[in-house]
């Protein structure tokens, strides 16, 4: 009896079995793993920047022919672009809140940015307005997005602009920065007519690194900004005839 002891004392112990998880047997948990080992997961490829025509025709030709002109030796100094601001006010959202909802749905198609609701920062009681009320929107449309809407802009929006003239060259603020008043959204080609609610305008301001107005006219006019000539009128003129001039009246103490 001793040596049988003896003999099982000496023959290593078996290793237990794992035990399968509860609910899943265990040939399955092995045949997934097996996969997943097999098939490593692939890296997504990166993504490769389109530089905007825009941005293309800047380099390649506005930078050297406004050094000519300006004298500029060093290509950073340079007037360029900034940043672009689209503002829409809405007054009449304090009646109609739904107006807010469908300008934000038409800005954010014109722009691909999510417009910032701006809110009155007091209350005035003449227009039935309190602080906090939300009363526009606006976005900032910075590097290759904004030389992207610059593009569209200025070649595909501005000139459905009804019986368009030329942009009047006198919208700078002293510093170089241009703002434009659009009158109709529906200029843009992103707006469905059949589902706009209301006409609304908006104001478009270019802000630019240029430090007067004669240089920031000068950027904008190489990057194609359809300005009027000088001493242009942009309105229409009145076709109807002019008004006869009233006929003087003759006193009887004249005649």
């Amino acid at each position: 009896m001793m040596a049988e002891e003896k003999e099982k004392k000496k023959q290593p112990a078996q290793p237990a079995q794992a035990k399968a998880p509860k609910g899943k047997p265990a040939k399955e948990s092995k045949e997934k793993e097996a996969k997943g080992a097999a098939a490593p997961a692939e890296a997504a490829p990166p993504r490769q920047r389109v530089v905007p025509r825009l941005l293309v025709h800047y380099r390649d030709r506005v930078i050297p022919a406004l050094s000519a002109r300006l004298g500029k030796k060093n290509p950073l100094a340079v007037p360029r672009l900034s940043k672009i601001v689209l503002n829409i006010g809405l007054g009449e959202a304090l009646a109609n809140p739904k107006a807010l909802d469908s300008a934000a749905a038409e800005l954010s198609a014109i722009t691909g940015r999510k417009p910032a609701v701006r809110r009155a920062k007091k209350s005035i009681s003449n227009f039935k307005l309190r602080a906090g009320v939300p009363i526009g929107l606006t976005v900032t449309l910075r590097g290759d997005v904004m030389y992207e809407f610059f593009d569209r802009l200025t070649n595909v929006a501005v000139p459905r602009i009804r019986d368009f003239r030329g942009l009047p060259p006198d919208g700078f603020d002293g510093r170089g920065n241009y703002t434009l008043g659009l009158k109709e959204q529906i200029i843009f080609p992103e707006i469905d007519y059949d589902k706009i609610e209301k006409i609304r305008g908006m104001n478009v301001t270019l802000v630019t690194t240029a430090p007067s107005d004669e240089e920031g006219f000068q950027l904008l006019k190489e990057l194609g900004m359809p300005f009027a000539a000088p001493g242009a009128s942009t309105r229409l003129p009145s076709f109807g005839s002019p008004a006869k001039p009233a006929a003087k009246r003759v006193s009887k103490e004249a005649s």
